[in-house]
């Protein structure tokens, strides 16, 4: 996450409670979607189905399950969880794991993506445990599917909410390992900022949970991955937006309480944990070539530091030259990614 100013911060939980501040508020009916049934999805070669998901506090909500079976019989499943202002568009990730003998799952989580419905303000959420049930109906799909090895994967602040979920879950995870790529597990912010402005804001989000907080308007990690500008990939800016939109003070304590819960609960995970991060820090806000060589969004040894605390059995590597996602990296750079993982994965 990029810098949030303070001072305009604390005044907006203090005095916006209730602000939408994003386009115009939905103010027509709440009806959900209730086709259940696998279609094509929108990247060929893939299907998915929605999972109804019941009333949330903002009204009914769903998840999404996307799959891509691998041709050949396996019992073997990796299931991707995104990250925050993202949704699964990385159509090559799906067909590397296929074709190395893996049946394919992602989750397009509550308020994100192909699950987002008109009434919900994007991204939103008061307790990062909300996504446990998107992760359970699709570890439910996998295990109906025929799997019996499972490796639950996750980005940012998706690696955050998958540590927490073995942290929390202990033996009762359902998988037999995890893998975060450049997880969320502390704020890359000042030691004032994370130790006093944060815990405030995180504060004040419980009495306040929809007032918003603005972002910086940078451009430089969008433009470091859209093929418009100067990445390889292609997908929805209105998905995955190029400016992120203010999130709301609940969400900061959300994010806030569940680092400190997994921290407290680290050595409750009981199956392997894998913790990739980028080799480098990048500093700035609008795009430069630099972009192209490391993390623009997270510091990557508060992650190495945090990573090496989590449960029993773990493996905490960089991954040189590697974006914020490292799955979106330049080609070595995720190539080294990849291979981190399915070395992990065949020996744990």
């Amino acid at each position: 996450m990029r810098k949030l100013p303070l001072l305009i911060a604390l005044l907006l939980v203090t005095f916006a409670s209730g602000a939408w501040n994003f386009k115009e508020k939905y103010k027509g009916p709440k009806t959900p979607t209730t086709d259940i049934s696998w279609h094509a999805d929108i990247l060929p070669g893939y299907e998915a189905r929605y999972v109804n998901q019941g009333e949330a506090f903002d009204g009914p909500c769903r998840s999404t399950i996307i799959r891509k079976l691998s041709k050949k019989p396996s019992h073997k499943a990796f299931l991707y969880i995104h990250g925050f202002n993202d949704y699964f568009f990385q159509s090559e990730m799906g067909e590397r794991f296929v074709d190395s003998g893996f049946n394919f799952y992602a989750v397009d989580l509550r308020r994100y993506g192909r699950s987002r419905e008109p009434w919900q303000y994007p991204f939103n959420i008061r307790n990062q445990e909300e996504y446990f049930a998107d992760i359970d109906s699709a570890i439910l799909q996998i295990k109906n599917d025929g799997n019996t090895d499972i490796t639950l994967g996750g980005h940012s602040t998706g690696g955050l909410t998958v540590a927490l979920f073995g942290a929390v879950r202990g033996t009762e995870a359902g998988v037999d390992r995890i893998v975060t790529d450049s997880p969320f597990l502390e704020w890359n912010y000042s030691s004032f900022m994370r130790n006093i402005a944060i815990p405030t804001v995180g504060f004040f989000g419980r009495l306040f949970k929809n007032a918003k907080i603005p972002q910086s308007h940078c451009d430089g990690y969008a433009y470091s991955l859209l093929k418009e500008y100067y990445g390889e990939w292609t997908y929805n800016t209105e998905w995955k937006m190029v400016y992120s939109p203010p999130v709301t003070a609940s969400w900061v304590n959300a994010i806030n309480s569940a680092q400190s819960k997994l921290m407290k609960k680290r050595e409750n995970i009981a199956v392997p944990i894998l913790v990739m991060h980028s080799s480098r820090k990048i500093e700035g806000c609008n795009y430069t070539p630099e972009f192209q060589t490391g993390d623009a969004v997270l510091d990557p040894s508060m992650i190495q530091k945090r990573g090496e605390h989590l449960g029993h059995a773990r493996q905490v590597c960089a991954i040189d030259s590697g974006l914020q996602d490292l799955i979106l990296s330049s080609r070595k750079a995720r190539e080294a990614a990849y291979d981190t993982i399915f070395s992990f994965i065949r020996k744990f």
